[in-house]
């Protein structure tokens, strides 16, 4: 009985030395996430943070929704963008995703082509149902007073 108890002892000592050195790789992959992962994302969210509160009158920018358009106002929460001329949007200050270099929208403008507003007509599908029923009236009135 004495001697199984010794081996018992003596294998427990090395199977200590043997779970810190099974710790080591998860170690490292901690410190590779650190380094690859965390550490960039944290500097990106940084110099995102630094570009949104040095926003500025006359600054062109790219909102989160691909909004293009040069900053009107900033408060303290909000922004007014204006994205062509006497069009005006708010937006959140969070919502600003890119800053970009002046006279970057003037280059994107078409040109040589003015800038004349095209009226379209849009209809709904319940305004086409409407002016078909007024027009499927309209033609029945007209075969009833021909007969």
């Amino acid at each position: 009985m004495l001697i199984n108890d010794a081996f018992a002892q003596a294998a427990a000592s090395t199977q200590a030395d043997a779970d810190w050195l099974s710790l080591l790789p998860m170690f490292g992959i901690l410190v590779l996430f650190y380094f690859l992962l965390i550490r960039p994302q944290a500097k990106r969210a940084k110099e995102q943070k630094q570009m949104v509160e040095g926003l500025q009158r006359g600054d062109e920018v790219i909102t989160n929704g691909g909004i293009l358009g040069q900053v009107l106002n900033v408060s303290e929460a909000y922004v007014i963008i204006e994205i062509a001329p006497a069009i005006e949007v708010t937006a959140l200050k969070s919502s600003v995703q890119t800053l970009l270099p002046k006279g970057t929208l003037k280059s994107i403008e078409p040109k040589g082509k003015t800038q004349k507003s095209k009226t379209t007509k849009t209809t709904t599908a319940s305004e086409n149902s409407a002016a078909e029923t007024t027009e499927s009236h309209a033609t029945d009135a007209a075969n009833v007073e021909k007969k």
